[in-house]
């Protein structure tokens, strides 16, 4: 199992679907299949701030590449 497929987010076993980074962000599109969940995970180095979003799957990709409108 690569690392894509078993990433540990908060103590929960999930599998990363997307990534991007940009200008200091990092943000994650992860599933969680024990709970089947989605959740886009964002960190920013530059603030040194980081967040968790729960997202339902018709919106996933959308919260993806705007997940501060969704954090709004």
């Amino acid at each position: 199992m690569d690392a894509s497929e078993s990433n540990n987010t908060a103590g929960r076993v999930s599998r990363e679907l997307a990534s991007r980074e940009s200008d200091g962000v990092h943000v994650l599109l992860l599933w969680h299949p024990l709970d089947d969940e989605l959740t886009v995970s964002v960190e920013d180095s530059r603030a040194d701030h980081r967040f968790e979003l729960v997202v339902e799957r018709h919106r996933a990709l959308d919260a993806f590449y705007h997940p501060y409108a969704y954090a709004a």
